[in-house]
């Protein structure tokens, strides 16, 4: 409360004119300091004789720092041109002082009056410095006072090179920051032990459990420009274990204008920890085939539908045409782009399943490129209903696919996933006869280029594990994970995306897209990462919960059915997955009639259907698994 209102005390009542006081007097105190070191620290002088000499002294520094302003700078800022208009002033006022002493001599105004022209020389050094440091030692104290003593963060910096160096400024800098920065963290043996700017840097092997309690660390902030994602999860582990948070500093192409700012330091997350280098793609072969073009996604307000059409908007399309079934998420994401000032897109409520509404979309806005990206994903829903993963992913996709080919589109680009690969359940069973569909037009398609993405899980995608697992820790959990075996295959939103993005330029039609995405990641794991990365800790804070593998669902997930090779591409990550071939006058067919048909089946029915289509189909922990012939 004291501290609070003497904080309020120095923003009411340090007016500049109290500035202007304290230098006055400052200037005083300079004058009879400059006798005392004249006559070698002591004060044995005439003070009668000084008063004349100090108000004359008090008169003339008055009116320089009034003509200066040397008294109008927030002091608490104090900067650069402060201290220049402190100087300068001070000159003004020695030189003034210089000119009436020898003035007076020379026309004897005041016999009895006259400055020594060594006291005038010290007071003008005294004087600077006095003021000068004045103002810094306020400039600290307010610091001081103005942070909140039980907020103040001690932290260790991992990496002690350039990047490290530059945080530690950044830090230092902040006006509003809390953090003690109590040491270095480095690899390099050489700079172990040694200190930057009196900070000491330590070796990992150092930092134990004893010297985070003992030093009450509470962060540690990695700054390494280019780090590996193998190397960075290695030290994320490390740390964790030690009850600390994880802060990570932003790669230098992130940084404002070339300069870090503390704000931009974050928490690391999981996107971080995919043991994987990030796939980046920047062709600028992309721009050049979507510029004027029309555009159409469907499954637009999907997680990949939405961030296709956000990264569309950032070329020179001339339309890009928006459809979903999804009345809500569809608003959200023309409100979004509105905000954006994207302003060359139509949003249209409609579905890929009604092939009448869809052919009128074609012939009103005659798009010259599909993204399809509508379908139904959830395993264990869709094992339930059969007729709606029909109906959705494979007579959706055929309504799209023949379309485009009627309507002469140049390039059709579906979006598949590593699901349809060997599937075990209905949901990649109807994912993969959408493929073979896609694959059985391409052949015959003179005008339209078809082409197929197939990646792996996407984070943060609606449904996903990652949101599950946030709104499972936010509840105080526990985290369910189906098998502690699981793993899955990793990318983020905008890797998808940019794939999807890049898959429309690629190929002569008919390819399957597939990309390295590295090692598999345990979900168990990634689940101990999220609550240790939420400050707590397992199983002591949050438990895992182990429910058992859902109908359909597989231990782990293949990019390459058997007999499958791969092709490269001229993108190191991009791959073509080399199919075996497929005989189309025979499934396409079969798959025409399933989807005039499907409506008068039931569920086994549908299912039987599809795995004579998919002899690789298989289900798993399913209700199906009675329709698999038994060798």
């Amino acid at each position: 409360m004291i501290r609070n209102f003497f904080l309020k005390a120095l923003n009411k009542y340090a007016s500049k004119w109290v500035v202007f006081a304290i230098d006055i007097l400052l200037i005083c105190l300079s004058f009879i300091l400059a006798y005392s070191i004249r006559l070698d620290i002591s004060f044995n002088f005439d003070i009668n004789k000084i008063i004349p000499q100090l108000t004359i002294v008090v008169i003339i520094s008055a009116l320089s720092f009034l003509i200066i302003g040397s008294y109008k700078g927030v002091i608490r800022h104090t900067g650069t041109k402060d201290v220049f208009n402190v100087f300068i002033g001070v000159t003004i006022l020695s030189l003034s002082l210089s000119f009436i002493v020898v003035f007076n001599k020379l026309f004897k105004i005041y016999p009895s009056f006259t400055i020594p022209n060594s006291i005038i020389l010290i007071h003008y050094l005294v004087s600077v410095f006095v003021l000068i440091i004045s103002r810094y030692v306020f400039k600290a104290f307010f610091e001081i006072i103005s942070t909140e003593l039980d907020t103040i963060t001690n932290a260790l910096i991992y990496g002690a090179g350039d990047s490290g160096i530059i945080t530690y400024g950044a830090l230092n800098r902040e006006r509003k920051g809390s953090y003690q920065i109590l040491g270095f963290i480095d690899d390099d043996k050489n700079k172990v032990n040694k200190k930057i700017d009196r900070i000491r840097v330590y070796d990992i092997s150092m930092i134990d459990q004893s010297f985070i309690d003992k030093h009450d660390i509470t962060e540690v902030i990695i700054s390494i420009q280019k780090i590996k994602p193998s190397r960075l999860l290695e030290i994320t582990d490390s740390l964790i274990k030690l009850n600390v948070e994880v802060k990570i500093v932003p790669p230098l192409t992130k940084w404002i204008d070339g300069d870090l700012q503390a704000n931009q330091i974050k928490q690391v997350n999981i996107e971080d920890l995919l043991d994987r280098e990030q796939i980046l793609i920047d062709n600028p072969i992309v721009q050049r085939e979507v510029e004027g073009k029309v555009i159409l996604v469907s499954g637009a307000a999907g997680s990949i539908g939405s961030e296709i059409s956000r990264q569309l908007s950032l070329y020179n399309c001339k339309l890009i045409v928006l459809i979903d079934q999804a009345e809500s998420p569809l608003y959200d994401l023309q409100q979004e782009l509105i905000q954006k000032g994207v302003t060359n897109f139509v949003a249209i409520v409609s579905d890929v399943r009604d092939k009448f509404k869809i052919s009128r979309i074609f012939k009103k806005y005659k798009p010259q490129r599909i993204f399809h990206a509508a379908a139904y994903k959830h395993v264990p829903l869709m094992e339930k209903s059969p007729y709606e993963a029909i109906k959705v992913n494979v007579l959706g996709t055929k309504n799209l696919a023949d379309l485009a080919i009627e309507n002469k589109i140049e390039r059709f680009v579906m979006v598949s996933t590593d699901k349809a690969v060997n599937p075990t359940n209905v949901m990649g069973a109807s994912k993969r006869i959408a493929e073979l569909y896609v694959s059985c037009v391409s052949k015959k398609a003179k005008k339209t280029k078809f082409t197929i993405t197939r990646f792996g899980n996407v984070l943060g995608s609606n449904g996903s594990v990652i949101p599950l697992f946030k709104r499972q820790i936010e509840v105080g959990g526990p985290l369910t994970v189906t098998h502690k075996e699981i793993t899955r295959y990793f990318m983020t939103i905008p890797e998808a995306c940019s794939l999807v993005l890049e898959a429309g330029t690629m190929g002569k039609g008919g390819e399957i897209y597939i990309f390295d995405m590295g090692k598999s990641v345990k979900i168990f794991e990634i689940a101990k990462r999220m609550i240790y990365l939420s400050g707590l800790k397992y199983p002591e804070d949050i438990d895992i919960k182990i429910t058992g593998l859902r109908p359909g669902e597989k231990l782990y997930e293949e990019l390459l059915a058997n007999g499958e090779n791969t092709i490269k591409t001229y993108h190191e990550k991009i791959m073509i997955a080399k199919t075996q071939k497929i005989d189309a006058k025979e499934i396409k067919p079969k798959i025409e009639e399933l989807t005039t048909t499907f409506s008068d089946l039931n569920n086994s029915d549908l299912v039987a259907v599809m795995k004579d289509l998919v002899p690789e189909y298989v289900s798993n922990n399913s209700e199906f698994e009675k329709l698999d012939n038994v060798s």
